[in-house]
């Protein structure tokens, strides 16, 4: 099977913001986002449309892990079939902060400039 890759973003310094968020949060939500992950990995967009949504006017995707937390994952696809997972956080309204997706896409340019620079 022609399975995905997911990565996650690392800043110059080596933090994983996404990975940090994630062991942040409850086993259970934990639970949740690992099962929307290994459906992307292995089906792509495909397996996980009811758990994903294209940000309108942007390059990102968002993972939505309903619940009680209400808990988003932006990312975005890049060559060779993977997942760059960018930038986590709890959504408190109906609309994704654009605070959220200026994180979200400064660390997709901190990455391209790096990956380009390689």
């Amino acid at each position: 099977m022609n399975n995905w890759t997911i990565k996650v973003y690392e800043s110059p310094t080596k933090e994983k913001p996404v990975e940090e968020f994630i062991k942040s949060l409850n086993e259970k939500t934990q639970v949740k986002i690992g099962r929307v992950l290994d459906l992307l990995e292995e089906f792509g967009l495909e397996g996980a449309s009811s758990h994903i949504k294209k940000l309108k006017g942007t390059l990102l995707w968002e993972i939505r892990i309903i619940g009680g937390d209400n808990i988003r994952i932006l990312y975005v696809t890049i060559k060779g079939k993977i997942f760059l997972l960018l930038h986590g956080f709890k959504k408190k309204k109906q609309k994704t902060p654009r605070k959220e997706i200026f994180i979200a896409e400064k660390r997709l340019i901190d990455y391209e400039s790096r990956e380009n620079t390689a």
